[in-house]
């Protein structure tokens, strides 16, 4: 099946661009409703971060820990490097006893421009605390504390990485036909885009066994702490706060976004082909509208779907739509 036409950008009268992608709405009984090819594997990228953090509960290593929501929403977490995100992932690192170090997920500069700001304007460099990923990395060395594993735990053999594979497979119903070394350097199991959805329906409607109870609290987490998941100015905390905490919603790179809806017991995952962050943004809108969870003037779909586009002296220069048929 051929990628289906999702978000197209117009300038003067005239279609300029285009996204295609691929997009499935599931339940606890499989596929609803989709767009493109449901069947296509895809790397998940950040979007599974809460099905990576299972086994950090079912082990027993987050009560072990004693870890907060606040620290189980940052194990979900593409953060933005912001002071909050790094003090905690630091203070979770200090609990521990462990050191900066011992994370595996390299440096970058913060997206939080305020951070940004600090480190440009001083002689401090970013360290691995400001990834993005660390907060899921911090997860990963308490599961590591917890089953006695060497310090390589980002190795696809190592335990830490065995037990996420097996949960990741159990959720979304699949056998991974491989994966791939993600931004954090920790593997990155590919499925089908189906086996995605039906993993984010899972999480919406858990059961009441172990595995239950932590998708549930991990859920819970999220969608009680959105600034801890992304950040200020970020789609994944600003959706998560415009459904007032009903809907629980994951970015993940090249244009992946899932969203877990409780009330409705649903899951969706969509992949837009051409990996363009503006696209995954604007499709996960257009159906959470559809599926009547956003309201439709709430100011988070005019920034991410339906508003003006401004060009630098903030003259309307064109606008993003929906394609024809997506969704219906």
């Amino acid at each position: 099946m051929r990628a289906a036409e999702m978000i197209e950008l117009w300038r003067g009268g005239r279609r300029e661009s285009l996204h295609l992608g691929h997009a499935v709405i599931c339940d606890s009984t499989g596929v609803l409703e989709a767009w493109g090819n449901p069947s296509e594997v895809i790397f998940p990228r950040s979007s599974c971060k809460m099905v990576q953090a299972l086994p950090l509960l079912e082990s027993g290593a987050a009560d072990a820990a004693g870890l907060t929501d606040r620290q189980l929403a940052l194990a979900c977490a593409s953060h933005n490097g912001a002071h909050i995100h790094v003090e905690a992932v630091d203070r979770w690192l200090t609990t521990l006893d462990l050191q900066e170090t011992d994370l595996r997920c390299g440096c970058h500069m913060p997206k939080d421009p305020d951070e940004n700001r600090r480190l440009t304007c001083s002689d401090h460099k970013p360290d691995q605390r400001h990834n993005n990923c660390s907060g899921k990395h911090a997860g990963f060395l308490t599961l590591n504390r917890h089953l006695g594993g060497g310090p390589e735990y980002v190795d696809p053999e190592h335990p830490v990485q065995q037990a996420a594979k097996a949960a990741f497979e159990e959720v979304t119903g699949e056998t991974s036909p491989g994966y791939g070394i993600d931004g954090c350097s920790a593997p990155n199991h590919a499925c089908s885009l189906t086996g995605l959805a039906s993993a984010m329906a899972r999480f919406a409607k858990p059961g009441g066994d172990r595995r239950g109870q932590a998708m549930q609290r991990l859920v819970a987490a999220m969608r009680t702490h959105p600034e801890m998941v992304a950040g200020e100015g970020r789609a994944c905390t600003t959706l998560m706060r415009a459904m007032q905490g009903k809907v629980a919603v994951k970015t993940g790179a090249e244009g992946v976004f899932v969203a877990i809806l409780p009330e409705q017991g649903l899951g969706i995952a969509l992949k837009a082909l051409d990996g363009a962050t503006r696209a995954s943004e604007a499709a996960i809108i257009a159906l959470l509208l559809h599926l009547d969870v956003l309201d439709k003037d709430n100011p988070v779909v005019s920034t991410y779907l339906t508003g003006p586009i401004r060009n630098w002296r903030g003259t309307v220069t064109g606008e993003m739509r929906t394609a024809p048929g997506f969704p219906d």
